[in-house]
């Protein structure tokens, strides 16, 4: 029992556990699944879409999605970095504009891109400040920062509500997570490249997914990469017609209903 220690976020229960924000990461818990793989030359992000339906209007996402993202998982925080949420998608865009925000005032003051840790340290420490003062509560939402910079080059961190972030090589959250990392800890290389990236992240998801089938209405990606001609890092999120052309090229695509019903 909570016993009311649960009422606010700024009081402790005896065993020392703060409950609110235990609470929302319970509430992540059940979100749709986001996995990041880190590669040698490149990171990959895909993840599961919850809002589907048959009316849904889906037309900005086939043409790129609205601002740097398909609106709902995927989203461009700056042209290095590339962020993946789980949890209460509303408060996920308020942190997304945060982030923007902040990235653009460091690209302003330097003339120059936000190194990835700082921007995650600086969602963090606006999260930690929603665990501490009364009259609020935490954000329900955590992110994966895919990102790129000069000095640590690839990176992979993760923030939680609590305002605690940590690099990973590769990992998950939101439903299903255990058995993500599971099979990530089996399948995982230190030296694997983007194209095999790509092809562990679909096969995890395709196991650990609720949903029977895997299709691009189920599903977001995105991959970091490094344009050497550019000399730049190269954000792509991807479109859902190219999404199933990835599905085709791995065998995980789902078949067809009329050809089945043909055969």
């Amino acid at each position: 029992m909570a016993r009311r220690y649960d009422s606010r976020t700024t009081i402790f229960s005896p065993e020392g556990r703060l409950y609110q924000i235990e609470y929302a990461m319970e509430a992540i818990s059940h979100a749709g699944t986001v996995l990041g793989v880190l590669a040698k030359d490149g990171v990959v992000l895909a993840a599961e879409k919850r809002v589907t339906g048959k009316l849904l209007d889906l037309s900005s996402a086939k043409e790129g999605g609205g601002y740097g993202g398909s609106g709902e998982k995927m989203f461009l925080l700056n042209s290095n970095v590339i962020a993946g949420v789980a949890g209460i998608t509303s408060d996920a865009n308020s942190l997304v504009n945060f982030a923007r925000t902040v990235a653009q005032q460091h690209l302003m003051q330097y003339n120059d891109d936000i190194p990835v840790e700082l921007l995650a340290q600086r969602l963090c420490d606006m999260k930690q400040g929603y665990t501490q003062f009364g009259g609020l509560r935490p954000f329900g939402v955590s992110l994966l920062y895919a990102g790129y910079d000069p000095h640590y080059h690839f990176q992979l961190y993760h923030s939680d509500p609590s305002g605690n972030y940590s690099g990973w090589k590769a990992t998950c959250i939101g439903a299903n997570n255990g058995t993500a990392q599971s099979l990530l800890k089996q399948e995982y290389k230190d030296d694997i490249g983007v194209e095999e990236a790509i092809g562990l992240v679909l096969r995890v998801m395709s196991k650990t997914m609720d949903s029977t089938t895997l299709g691009s209405e189920k599903l977001e990606f995105a991959v970091l990469t490094y344009d050497e001609v550019a000399k730049a890092p190269k954000a792509k999120i991807y479109k859902p017609a190219e999404i199933d052309a990835l599905l085709r090229a791995q065998g995980l695509a789902k078949k067809d209903e009329d050809t089945e019903m043909k055969s």
